[in-house]
């Protein structure tokens, strides 16, 4: 498995624990020249969009040492990135998910399967 796999699995692995809905991790290995994955996940309300994020921030810090090179966004605004470079991650409310599509955007990227191979 490779750093940024380890990473996107981290990521997904946090994100889950604070029941995010939706889960998909799109591989952009041979996509984009910007990263090697997308992980695109929904929440509820605000309050789990703040919740989630802190988790991943949390985990990442904890578990890999890495922090985000960047964030934008915040829960009011209902959609948060975190850019982790090899991995960027869009949290999103249910509604403005649906808006943007980016799963549609990106439909040629496999997804990396989230099991139970995912770290805990």
């Amino acid at each position: 498995m490779t750093d940024s796999e380890t990473l996107a699995r981290t990521i997904a692995a946090a994100a889950l624990d604070k029941k995010a809905g939706d889960l998909v991790v799109l591989d952009m290995r041979g996509l984009s020249s910007f990263t090697d994955f997308f992980l695109i996940a929904s929440a509820n309300s605000e309050p789990q969009l703040k919740a989630i994020t802190g988790g991943i921030r949390e985990r990442v810090r904890d578990d890999l040492a890495k922090k985000p090179l960047s964030e934008d966004g915040f829960p009011v605004s209902q959609w948060v990135v975190l850019d982790y470079g090899d991995v960027i991650v869009h949290l999103f409310r249910d509604e403005k998910r649906r808006y943007y599509a980016l799963e549609d955007l990106w439909s040629d990227a496999p997804r990396l399967e989230i099991g139970a191979d995912v770290p805990a």
